[in-house]
């Protein structure tokens, strides 16, 4: 299974209590997974702001990166609730971690010959690379940390932005430690399905 889906919210920190939390899983490739999944933040008030799936090593699982804003008083109910869907193996919450986040961005732009010049030094400025060009309009990828993007596009919307496509966050741990683990394996190694733990929602 491969997804990625992106909501737009509040920022948290218009909402007393509330925070953005970064959590990965690893959960089983079935139908209906990811709407399982998204039921049980739902049923506690947390917002999905990106969902990013994306198969793993052993074909029978898939990697799931999702970033969700609500009280963080509830986040243990939702990763308790979280492990015990048949369908997840492991699911973790990575916020405040030492580990590589990486997200990418398409930023299309109003670029008439007047500012052309102007907005190509701006882009290598930025370290944008630029993918398309027309005579009208460029388009400018953006990758790093989900802040260094927000950032650059803040910059960006003192011009004319026509289309900005986000993929969401994908997220890896650092040195040997491994982003998740199975039946006490690392993922992509053994046989079996799921964790065998409490049941479908």
């Amino acid at each position: 299974m491969s997804n990625t889906l992106m909501a737009h919210t509040p920022k948290a920190a218009t909402v007393p209590g509330y925070r953005k939390h970064t959590i990965s899983l690893l959960v089983a490739n079935r139908p209906g997974v990811l709407i399982r999944v998204s039921l049980v933040f739902a049923r506690r008030g947390y917002n999905l702001d990106s969902v990013v799936v994306s198969p793993s090593r052993d074909e029978a699982y898939s990697m799931m990166n999702i970033v969700a804003t609500g009280n963080e008083k509830t986040l243990d109910q939702i990763l308790k609730q979280l492990n015990k869907l048949i369908d997840v193996v492991h699911a973790t919450d990575r916020t405040g971690e030492d580990i590589l986040q990486r997200e990418l961005a398409l930023v299309k732009m109003a670029c008439p010959p007047s500012q052309r010049s102007e907005v190509l030094q701006l882009a290598h400025a930025l370290e944008c690379e630029t993918v398309d060009m027309t005579g009208e309009n460029i388009i400018l990828q953006l990758t790093g940390s989900s802040d260094r993007l927000d950032s650059v596009i803040n910059v960006l919307q003192s011009y004319d932005i026509l289309e900005l496509i986000r993929t969401g966050k994908v997220l890896m741990t650092r040195g040997s430690q491994l982003t998740a683990w199975r039946n006490g394996k690392r993922h992509g190694q053994g046989n079996g399905q799921g964790n065998g733990q409490g049941a479908h929602t």
